[in-house]
Protein backbone atom coordinates (compact mmCIF):
# COMPACT_ATOMS: atom_id res chain seq x y z
CA UNK A 1 0.00 0.00 0.00
CA UNK A 2 1.02 3.36 -0.90
CA UNK A 3 0.88 6.80 0.40
CA UNK A 4 -0.72 9.14 -2.11
CA UNK A 5 -1.62 12.75 -2.07
CA UNK A 6 -4.37 13.91 -5.01
CA UNK A 7 -4.18 17.92 -4.66
CA UNK A 8 -7.68 19.37 -5.91
CA UNK A 9 -11.22 17.82 -5.72
CA UNK A 10 -12.79 18.81 -9.02
CA UNK A 11 -13.32 15.94 -11.63
CA UNK A 12 -10.10 14.86 -12.47
CA UNK A 13 -9.19 14.64 -8.80
CA UNK A 14 -12.03 13.16 -7.61
CA UNK A 15 -12.16 10.02 -10.50
CA UNK A 16 -7.85 9.77 -10.18
CA UNK A 17 -8.77 9.42 -6.09
CA UNK A 18 -11.49 6.84 -6.60
CA UNK A 19 -9.15 4.86 -8.73
CA UNK A 20 -6.12 4.78 -6.46
CA UNK A 21 -8.20 3.84 -3.41
CA UNK A 22 -9.87 1.18 -5.11
CA UNK A 23 -6.10 -0.51 -6.08
CA UNK A 24 -6.34 -0.34 -2.31
CA UNK A 25 -3.70 2.66 -1.70
CA UNK A 26 -4.09 5.07 0.83
CA UNK A 27 -5.29 7.94 -0.57
CA UNK A 28 -6.02 11.75 0.42
CA UNK A 29 -7.55 14.44 -1.25
CA UNK A 30 -6.71 17.89 -0.11
CA UNK A 31 -8.77 20.58 -0.85
CA UNK A 32 -8.26 24.38 -0.90
CA UNK A 33 -11.69 25.39 -0.61
CA UNK A 34 -14.43 24.37 1.77
CA UNK A 35 -16.22 22.04 -0.53
CA UNK A 36 -15.56 18.94 -3.17
CA UNK A 37 -16.18 20.02 -6.83
CA UNK A 38 -13.49 22.41 -8.37
CA UNK A 39 -15.27 24.93 -10.67
CA UNK A 40 -18.23 22.50 -10.30
CA UNK A 41 -19.04 23.80 -6.98
CA UNK A 42 -22.06 24.52 -5.64
CA UNK A 43 -23.51 27.59 -3.53
CA UNK A 44 -27.08 28.36 -1.77
CA UNK A 45 -28.91 31.44 -0.58
CA UNK A 46 -31.91 32.41 0.09
CA UNK A 47 -34.04 29.45 -1.02
CA UNK A 48 -31.94 29.31 -4.68
CA UNK A 49 -29.22 26.57 -5.10
CA UNK A 50 -26.67 27.94 -7.93
CA UNK A 51 -24.54 25.60 -9.65
CA UNK A 52 -21.33 27.60 -10.20
CA UNK A 53 -19.71 26.09 -13.33
CA UNK A 54 -20.67 23.53 -15.69
CA UNK A 55 -24.10 23.10 -16.72
CA UNK A 56 -23.77 21.05 -20.21
CA UNK A 57 -24.48 17.60 -19.55
CA UNK A 58 -23.22 15.73 -22.57
CA UNK A 59 -21.36 12.71 -23.27
CA UNK A 60 -23.76 10.58 -21.06
CA UNK A 61 -21.96 7.07 -21.73
CA UNK A 62 -18.65 8.44 -20.42
CA UNK A 63 -20.23 9.11 -16.95
CA UNK A 64 -22.11 5.72 -17.05
CA UNK A 65 -18.93 4.14 -18.20
CA UNK A 66 -16.70 5.69 -14.95
CA UNK A 67 -19.55 4.69 -12.41
CA UNK A 68 -20.29 1.24 -13.67
CA UNK A 69 -16.13 0.54 -13.49
CA UNK A 70 -16.94 0.64 -9.71
CA UNK A 71 -19.69 -1.55 -9.99
CA UNK A 72 -22.64 1.74 -9.74
CA UNK A 73 -24.96 2.97 -12.12
CA UNK A 74 -25.91 6.84 -12.66
CA UNK A 75 -29.04 6.36 -11.05
CA UNK A 76 -27.70 5.18 -7.79
CA UNK A 77 -26.50 8.81 -7.38
CA UNK A 78 -28.99 10.92 -9.06
CA UNK A 79 -31.73 11.00 -11.74
CA UNK A 80 -31.21 12.29 -15.37
CA UNK A 81 -33.75 13.58 -17.69
CA UNK A 82 -32.87 14.76 -21.55
CA UNK A 83 -34.23 18.29 -22.22
CA UNK A 84 -36.23 19.06 -25.47
CA UNK A 85 -35.54 21.17 -26.71
CA UNK A 86 -31.74 20.62 -25.72
CA UNK A 87 -31.89 24.11 -25.78
CA UNK A 88 -32.93 27.84 -27.64
CA UNK A 89 -30.83 29.76 -30.01
CA UNK A 90 -32.28 33.59 -30.14
CA UNK A 91 -30.66 35.02 -33.94
CA UNK A 92 -32.67 38.28 -32.85
CA UNK A 93 -35.86 39.94 -32.00
CA UNK A 94 -39.02 37.10 -32.34
CA UNK A 95 -36.21 35.18 -33.76
CA UNK A 96 -35.99 31.77 -31.44
CA UNK A 97 -35.07 28.76 -33.21
CA UNK A 98 -35.59 25.86 -30.46
CA UNK A 99 -33.04 22.84 -31.23
CA UNK A 100 -35.34 19.70 -30.71
CA UNK A 101 -33.99 16.47 -28.81
CA UNK A 102 -35.78 13.82 -32.00
CA UNK A 103 -33.41 13.67 -34.38
CA UNK A 104 -35.70 13.81 -37.33
CA UNK A 105 -37.49 17.03 -35.78
CA UNK A 106 -33.63 18.51 -36.12
CA UNK A 107 -33.49 17.31 -39.77
CA UNK A 108 -37.27 18.95 -40.51
CA UNK A 109 -35.71 22.12 -38.84
CA UNK A 110 -32.42 22.29 -40.65
CA UNK A 111 -34.40 21.81 -44.07
CA UNK A 112 -36.40 24.58 -43.42
CA UNK A 113 -33.85 26.83 -43.26
CA UNK A 114 -32.12 25.14 -46.56
CA UNK A 115 -33.62 23.03 -48.77
CA UNK A 116 -31.22 19.92 -49.15
CA UNK A 117 -29.62 20.61 -45.79
CA UNK A 118 -31.31 17.38 -43.96
CA UNK A 119 -29.25 15.14 -46.50
CA UNK A 120 -26.23 16.88 -45.70
CA UNK A 121 -26.39 17.02 -41.92
CA UNK A 122 -27.02 13.47 -41.92
CA UNK A 123 -23.94 12.79 -43.95
CA UNK A 124 -21.97 15.63 -41.77
CA UNK A 125 -23.20 13.97 -38.02
CA UNK A 126 -22.21 10.14 -39.69
CA UNK A 127 -18.77 11.23 -40.65
CA UNK A 128 -19.16 12.69 -37.27
CA UNK A 129 -20.08 9.74 -35.49
CA UNK A 130 -17.06 7.74 -36.79
CA UNK A 131 -14.90 10.68 -35.84
CA UNK A 132 -16.21 10.47 -31.82
CA UNK A 133 -16.40 6.74 -31.36
CA UNK A 134 -12.46 6.66 -33.39
CA UNK A 135 -11.59 9.93 -31.19
CA UNK A 136 -12.76 8.38 -28.03
CA UNK A 137 -11.18 4.92 -28.67
CA UNK A 138 -7.63 6.06 -29.71
CA UNK A 139 -7.03 9.32 -29.42
CA UNK A 140 -8.48 10.24 -25.92
CA UNK A 141 -7.61 6.92 -24.40
CA UNK A 142 -4.21 7.62 -24.48
CA UNK A 143 -1.61 9.49 -22.07
CA UNK A 144 0.52 11.22 -24.43
CA UNK A 145 3.87 10.16 -22.74
CA UNK A 146 5.38 9.28 -25.97
CA UNK A 147 4.61 9.58 -29.65
CA UNK A 148 5.37 6.16 -29.97
CA UNK A 149 1.56 5.71 -29.05
CA UNK A 150 1.15 7.44 -32.11
CA UNK A 151 3.15 5.02 -34.07
CA UNK A 152 0.29 2.66 -34.80
CA UNK A 153 -1.07 2.39 -38.75
CA UNK A 154 -4.70 2.33 -37.51
CA UNK A 155 -4.13 5.22 -35.61
CA UNK A 156 -2.11 7.26 -38.50
CA UNK A 157 -4.57 5.86 -41.22
CA UNK A 158 -7.82 7.44 -38.78
CA UNK A 159 -5.84 10.96 -38.82
CA UNK A 160 -6.79 11.99 -41.82
CA UNK A 161 -10.03 10.40 -41.98
CA UNK A 162 -10.47 12.93 -38.47
CA UNK A 163 -9.74 15.62 -40.56
CA UNK A 164 -7.17 16.55 -38.11
CA UNK A 165 -5.18 18.72 -40.33
CA UNK A 166 -8.21 21.16 -41.68
CA UNK A 167 -10.10 23.58 -39.82
CA UNK A 168 -14.14 22.73 -38.38
CA UNK A 169 -15.14 25.84 -40.22
CA UNK A 170 -14.31 24.97 -43.80
CA UNK A 171 -15.97 21.56 -43.26
CA UNK A 172 -18.80 23.05 -41.90
CA UNK A 173 -19.23 25.85 -44.97
CA UNK A 174 -18.24 23.46 -47.70
CA UNK A 175 -21.51 21.77 -46.87
CA UNK A 176 -24.12 24.61 -45.74
CA UNK A 177 -24.61 27.99 -47.00
CA UNK A 178 -27.59 29.62 -44.17
CA UNK A 179 -25.81 31.69 -41.55
CA UNK A 180 -28.03 30.35 -38.65
CA UNK A 181 -27.26 26.38 -39.72
CA UNK A 182 -23.59 27.52 -39.84
CA UNK A 183 -23.85 29.36 -36.27
CA UNK A 184 -25.63 26.01 -34.70
CA UNK A 185 -22.59 24.01 -36.04
CA UNK A 186 -19.76 26.47 -34.99
CA UNK A 187 -21.01 26.78 -31.46
CA UNK A 188 -20.06 23.75 -29.63
CA UNK A 189 -16.38 24.65 -30.64
CA UNK A 190 -16.67 28.42 -29.10
CA UNK A 191 -15.28 26.61 -25.72
CA UNK A 192 -12.11 25.05 -27.00
CA UNK A 193 -10.20 27.58 -27.16
CA UNK A 194 -9.82 28.93 -30.57
CA UNK A 195 -12.01 30.50 -33.64
CA UNK A 196 -13.92 27.44 -35.81
CA UNK A 197 -11.29 28.39 -38.77
CA UNK A 198 -8.53 27.27 -36.32
CA UNK A 199 -9.75 24.60 -34.28
CA UNK A 200 -9.56 20.82 -36.28
CA UNK A 201 -12.03 19.59 -38.28
CA UNK A 202 -11.79 16.74 -35.70
CA UNK A 203 -14.06 18.29 -33.33
CA UNK A 204 -17.04 17.91 -35.28
CA UNK A 205 -17.67 15.23 -33.13
CA UNK A 206 -18.95 17.68 -30.58
CA UNK A 207 -21.79 18.13 -33.08
CA UNK A 208 -22.32 14.46 -32.82
CA UNK A 209 -22.57 14.29 -28.85
CA UNK A 210 -24.81 17.95 -29.01
CA UNK A 211 -27.09 16.81 -32.08
CA UNK A 212 -27.26 12.83 -31.06
CA UNK A 213 -26.37 11.93 -28.30
CA UNK A 214 -28.67 15.09 -26.59
CA UNK A 215 -27.91 17.30 -23.80
CA UNK A 216 -29.11 16.06 -20.09
CA UNK A 217 -30.07 17.46 -17.16
CA UNK A 218 -29.40 15.76 -13.60
CA UNK A 219 -32.12 16.82 -11.23
CA UNK A 220 -30.69 18.63 -8.23
CA UNK A 221 -27.84 20.57 -10.45
CA UNK A 222 -24.73 19.48 -11.76
CA UNK A 223 -23.26 19.16 -8.17
CA UNK A 224 -25.67 15.63 -8.04
CA UNK A 225 -22.54 14.60 -10.44
CA UNK A 226 -19.81 15.70 -7.50
CA UNK A 227 -21.87 14.38 -5.05
CA UNK A 228 -22.14 11.11 -6.43
CA UNK A 229 -18.58 10.93 -7.27
CA UNK A 230 -17.64 11.75 -3.68
CA UNK A 231 -19.85 9.27 -2.19
CA UNK A 232 -18.21 6.69 -4.10
CA UNK A 233 -14.72 7.67 -3.06
CA UNK A 234 -15.51 7.71 0.10
CA UNK A 235 -17.11 4.23 0.16
CA UNK A 236 -13.55 3.20 -1.45
CA UNK A 237 -11.71 4.64 1.27
CA UNK A 238 -10.38 8.15 0.27
CA UNK A 239 -10.17 10.46 2.83
CA UNK A 240 -10.90 14.30 2.53
CA UNK A 241 -8.84 17.25 3.62
CA UNK A 242 -10.98 20.54 3.15
CA UNK A 243 -9.70 24.95 3.76
CA UNK A 244 -5.99 23.30 3.39
CA UNK A 245 -4.57 24.67 0.54
CA UNK A 246 -0.96 23.39 -0.42
CA UNK A 247 1.71 26.04 -0.24
CA UNK A 248 4.78 23.75 -1.17
CA UNK A 249 5.37 20.13 -2.63
CA UNK A 250 8.97 19.21 -1.23
CA UNK A 251 11.01 17.46 -3.36
CA UNK A 252 14.10 15.44 -2.23
CA UNK A 253 16.82 13.82 -5.42
CA UNK A 254 13.79 13.61 -8.19
CA UNK A 255 11.00 12.17 -5.69
CA UNK A 256 8.50 14.17 -3.60
CA UNK A 257 8.64 13.27 0.20
CA UNK A 258 5.56 15.10 1.30
CA UNK A 259 3.38 18.15 1.18
CA UNK A 260 3.30 20.78 2.86
CA UNK A 261 -0.32 22.99 3.34
CA UNK A 262 -1.24 25.61 5.60
CA UNK A 263 -1.96 23.88 8.47
CA UNK A 264 0.67 20.49 8.68
CA UNK A 265 3.72 18.93 6.34
CA UNK A 266 2.19 15.24 4.92
CA UNK A 267 4.12 13.24 3.82
CA UNK A 268 3.58 10.71 0.70
CA UNK A 269 5.03 7.92 -1.43
CA UNK A 270 3.39 9.76 -4.65
CA UNK A 271 1.04 12.71 -5.80
CA UNK A 272 -1.87 13.40 -8.04
CA UNK A 273 -1.72 16.85 -9.04
CA UNK A 274 -5.40 18.28 -10.24
CA UNK A 275 -5.40 21.78 -9.54
CA UNK A 276 -4.11 24.09 -11.86
CA UNK A 277 -0.84 22.73 -13.29
CA UNK A 278 0.44 26.30 -14.06
CA UNK A 279 -0.02 26.97 -10.48
CA UNK A 280 1.53 23.86 -9.11
CA UNK A 281 4.58 23.84 -11.27
CA UNK A 282 5.68 27.74 -11.16
CA UNK A 283 4.38 27.88 -7.47
CA UNK A 284 5.11 25.05 -5.40
CA UNK A 285 7.55 22.83 -6.73
CA UNK A 286 11.41 24.00 -7.04
CA UNK A 287 12.82 25.97 -10.01
CA UNK A 288 15.30 23.12 -10.91
CA UNK A 289 12.06 20.40 -11.03
CA UNK A 290 10.14 22.62 -13.26
CA UNK A 291 9.40 20.67 -16.88
CA UNK A 292 8.28 24.18 -18.20
CA UNK A 293 9.28 28.14 -17.41
CA UNK A 294 7.44 30.89 -17.50
CA UNK A 295 7.22 32.00 -20.83
CA UNK A 296 6.37 28.24 -22.09
CA UNK A 297 2.96 29.11 -20.49
CA UNK A 298 2.66 32.39 -21.51
CA UNK A 299 2.75 30.88 -24.91
CA UNK A 300 0.11 28.51 -24.50
CA UNK A 301 -3.71 29.28 -25.83
CA UNK A 302 -5.94 29.31 -23.16
CA UNK A 303 -9.74 28.78 -23.38
CA UNK A 304 -12.12 31.37 -22.39
CA UNK A 305 -12.51 32.70 -19.28
CA UNK A 306 -16.23 33.70 -18.01
CA UNK A 307 -18.28 36.93 -16.81
CA UNK A 308 -21.22 34.97 -14.53
CA UNK A 309 -23.91 36.36 -12.54
CA UNK A 310 -25.79 34.00 -10.69
CA UNK A 311 -29.58 35.81 -9.81
CA UNK A 312 -32.62 34.94 -8.20
CA UNK A 313 -35.41 36.11 -9.86
CA UNK A 314 -38.69 36.49 -7.11
CA UNK A 315 -40.92 35.70 -10.55
CA UNK A 316 -41.40 32.69 -12.94
CA UNK A 317 -40.06 33.87 -16.68
CA UNK A 318 -42.42 32.82 -19.21
CA UNK A 319 -41.40 31.13 -22.84
CA UNK A 320 -37.82 30.76 -21.66
CA UNK A 321 -35.91 27.18 -21.45
CA UNK A 322 -33.96 25.96 -19.62
CA UNK A 323 -30.40 26.44 -22.20
CA UNK A 324 -30.34 30.08 -24.32
CA UNK A 325 -27.41 31.09 -26.26
CA UNK A 326 -28.08 34.77 -27.57
CA UNK A 327 -26.40 34.72 -31.03
CA UNK A 328 -27.99 38.21 -32.12
CA UNK A 329 -24.50 39.81 -32.58
CA UNK A 330 -21.63 39.07 -34.71
CA UNK A 331 -20.75 35.51 -33.67
CA UNK A 332 -17.18 36.24 -35.30
CA UNK A 333 -16.33 39.65 -33.60
CA UNK A 334 -16.77 38.18 -30.37
CA UNK A 335 -14.64 34.89 -30.93
CA UNK A 336 -11.63 37.56 -31.98
CA UNK A 337 -11.68 39.49 -29.11
CA UNK A 338 -11.37 36.60 -27.09
CA UNK A 339 -8.61 34.30 -29.03
CA UNK A 340 -6.87 37.33 -31.45
CA UNK A 341 -7.28 41.02 -29.95
CA UNK A 342 -8.21 40.35 -26.67
CA UNK A 343 -10.64 42.41 -24.70
CA UNK A 344 -14.00 42.88 -23.21
CA UNK A 345 -15.88 42.42 -26.18
CA UNK A 346 -17.73 45.59 -28.22
CA UNK A 347 -21.00 43.10 -28.62
CA UNK A 348 -21.04 40.40 -26.72
CA UNK A 349 -22.69 36.68 -27.41
CA UNK A 350 -23.62 35.44 -24.16
CA UNK A 351 -25.60 32.69 -22.54
CA UNK A 352 -28.79 32.43 -20.03
CA UNK A 353 -28.77 29.00 -17.96
CA UNK A 354 -32.27 28.73 -16.27
CA UNK A 355 -32.10 25.62 -14.65
CA UNK A 356 -35.64 26.28 -12.40
CA UNK A 357 -37.36 25.88 -15.57
CA UNK A 358 -36.62 21.85 -15.44
CA UNK A 359 -36.25 21.58 -11.60
CA UNK A 360 -38.03 22.97 -8.47
CA UNK A 361 -36.27 22.26 -6.24
CA UNK A 362 -33.13 24.77 -7.02
CA UNK A 363 -35.53 27.51 -6.12
CA UNK A 364 -38.56 29.02 -4.10
CA UNK A 365 -42.28 28.71 -4.85
CA UNK A 366 -42.63 31.48 -7.68
CA UNK A 367 -38.70 31.97 -8.52
CA UNK A 368 -36.43 31.52 -10.96
CA UNK A 369 -33.04 30.03 -10.97
CA UNK A 370 -31.07 32.49 -13.77
CA UNK A 371 -27.31 31.94 -14.58
CA UNK A 372 -26.07 34.19 -17.20
CA UNK A 373 -22.63 33.40 -18.94
CA UNK A 374 -20.24 35.99 -21.30
CA UNK A 375 -17.45 34.03 -22.67
CA UNK A 376 -14.03 36.57 -22.05
CA UNK A 377 -10.41 36.45 -22.52
CA UNK A 378 -8.36 34.95 -19.78
CA UNK A 379 -5.87 37.30 -18.60
CA UNK A 380 -7.66 40.56 -19.10
CA UNK A 381 -8.58 43.75 -16.86
CA UNK A 382 -11.26 42.62 -14.16
CA UNK A 383 -13.40 45.02 -11.88
CA UNK A 384 -16.01 45.75 -10.45
CA UNK A 385 -17.18 48.36 -12.68
CA UNK A 386 -16.78 46.40 -15.92
CA UNK A 387 -18.69 43.60 -14.32
CA UNK A 388 -22.00 45.96 -13.59
CA UNK A 389 -21.39 47.64 -17.37
CA UNK A 390 -21.50 44.63 -19.09
CA UNK A 391 -24.51 43.10 -16.86
CA UNK A 392 -26.43 46.36 -17.88
CA UNK A 393 -25.59 45.39 -21.54
CA UNK A 394 -26.66 41.47 -20.93
CA UNK A 395 -29.79 42.27 -19.22
CA UNK A 396 -30.97 44.90 -21.53
CA UNK A 397 -30.67 42.74 -24.44
CA UNK A 398 -32.48 39.77 -22.23
CA UNK A 399 -35.18 42.35 -21.93
CA UNK A 400 -34.84 43.63 -25.79
CA UNK A 401 -35.13 40.05 -27.34
CA UNK A 402 -37.44 37.99 -24.81
CA UNK A 403 -39.65 40.61 -23.28
CA UNK A 404 -38.76 41.01 -19.65
CA UNK A 405 -36.77 43.04 -17.41
CA UNK A 406 -35.00 40.84 -15.35
CA UNK A 407 -33.55 43.36 -13.57
CA UNK A 408 -36.94 44.47 -11.73
CA UNK A 409 -37.40 41.20 -10.36
CA UNK A 410 -33.70 40.74 -8.79
CA UNK A 411 -33.64 39.64 -5.11
CA UNK A 412 -30.49 37.74 -5.24
CA UNK A 413 -27.25 38.67 -7.09
CA UNK A 414 -23.68 37.56 -7.07
CA UNK A 415 -20.64 37.82 -10.12
CA UNK A 416 -17.87 36.07 -10.62
CA UNK A 417 -15.53 36.86 -12.87
CA UNK A 418 -11.43 36.41 -13.73
CA UNK A 419 -10.07 37.40 -10.59
CA UNK A 420 -12.23 35.18 -8.99
CA UNK A 421 -11.35 32.44 -10.79
CA UNK A 422 -7.71 33.15 -9.54
CA UNK A 423 -8.48 33.46 -6.42
CA UNK A 424 -10.51 30.38 -5.68
CA UNK A 425 -8.84 27.70 -8.03
CA UNK A 426 -5.31 29.92 -8.91
CA UNK A 427 -6.33 29.35 -12.26
CA UNK A 428 -3.52 30.77 -14.75
CA UNK A 429 -4.45 33.94 -16.18
CA UNK A 430 -8.37 33.51 -14.54
CA UNK A 431 -9.12 31.05 -17.57
CA UNK A 432 -12.42 28.70 -16.70
CA UNK A 433 -12.31 26.15 -19.16
CA UNK A 434 -8.24 25.36 -19.48
CA UNK A 435 -5.77 24.99 -22.17
CA UNK A 436 -7.43 25.39 -26.00
CA UNK A 437 -7.82 22.53 -28.37
CA UNK A 438 -6.09 23.48 -30.90
CA UNK A 439 -3.81 21.22 -33.68
CA UNK A 440 -0.31 22.41 -32.00
CA UNK A 441 -2.26 21.73 -28.48
CA UNK A 442 -3.07 18.32 -28.87
CA UNK A 443 -2.22 14.89 -27.50
CA UNK A 444 1.70 14.85 -26.71
CA UNK A 445 1.86 18.68 -27.42
CA UNK A 446 -0.39 18.93 -24.29
CA UNK A 447 1.54 19.95 -21.09
CA UNK A 448 2.84 16.35 -19.90
CA UNK A 449 1.32 14.13 -17.14
CA UNK A 450 4.33 13.47 -16.35
CA UNK A 451 7.39 15.62 -15.01
CA UNK A 452 10.69 12.98 -16.00
CA UNK A 453 12.14 15.49 -13.64
CA UNK A 454 10.04 14.00 -10.47
CA UNK A 455 9.66 10.18 -10.79
CA UNK A 456 6.94 10.72 -8.57
CA UNK A 457 4.42 13.36 -9.28
CA UNK A 458 1.65 13.19 -11.75
CA UNK A 459 -1.25 15.66 -12.92
CA UNK A 460 -4.50 15.66 -14.48
CA UNK A 461 -6.77 17.85 -15.45
CA UNK A 462 -8.14 20.58 -17.92
CA UNK A 463 -4.31 22.05 -18.38
CA UNK A 464 -3.07 18.25 -19.44
CA UNK A 465 -4.39 15.67 -21.18
CA UNK A 466 -7.26 15.13 -23.11
CA UNK A 467 -8.05 18.64 -22.29
CA UNK A 468 -11.03 20.93 -21.35
CA UNK A 469 -14.78 19.83 -20.56
CA UNK A 470 -16.55 17.50 -17.52
CA UNK A 471 -16.09 14.20 -19.47
CA UNK A 472 -12.31 14.64 -20.35
CA UNK A 473 -11.66 15.98 -17.10
CA UNK A 474 -12.87 12.51 -15.67
CA UNK A 475 -11.03 10.44 -18.54
CA UNK A 476 -7.99 12.75 -17.50
CA UNK A 477 -7.96 11.64 -14.01
CA UNK A 478 -8.79 7.66 -15.16
CA UNK A 479 -5.44 8.15 -16.76
CA UNK A 480 -3.79 9.19 -14.50
CA UNK A 481 -4.32 7.03 -11.85
CA UNK A 482 -3.64 4.40 -14.75
CA UNK A 483 -0.04 5.11 -15.07
CA UNK A 484 0.53 5.77 -11.50
CA UNK A 485 -0.50 2.05 -10.82
CA UNK A 486 1.85 0.94 -13.51
CA UNK A 487 4.65 3.18 -12.01
CA UNK A 488 4.16 1.20 -8.85
CA UNK A 489 3.98 -2.17 -10.58
CA UNK A 490 7.20 -1.54 -12.65
CA UNK A 491 9.32 0.35 -9.79
CA UNK A 492 7.87 -0.99 -6.56
CA UNK A 493 7.93 2.10 -5.11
Amino acid sequence: MKKIVVIGSGFSGLAAATELATAGHEVLLVEKNSSPGGRARQFKSEGFTFDMGPSWYWMPEVFDQYFEKFGKSVSDYYQLKRLDPSYTVCFGPNDFVDIPASFQELLDLFESLEKGSSAKLKTFLEEAAYKYKVGMEEYVWKPSLSITEFFDLKVIKSAFKLQMFSSISKQIRSLFKHPKIIQLLEFPVLFLGATPQDTPALYSLMNYADLKLGTWYPDGGMFKIIEGMVSLAKEKGVKFLFNNEVTSIDINQGRVESITTIEEKISCDYVVASADYNHIEQKLIAKEYRKYDAGYWDKRNMAPSSLLFYLGLNKKLEGIEHHTLFFDTDFDLHANEIYKDPKWPSKPLFYMCTPSVSDDSISPDGCENVFLLMPLAPGIEDNQALREEYFEILTERVKELCGVDIRKHIIFKRSYCIDDFKNDYNAYKGNAYGLANTLNQTAILKPSMKNKRISNLFYAGQLTVPGPGVPPSIISGQMVANELLKNIARNGK
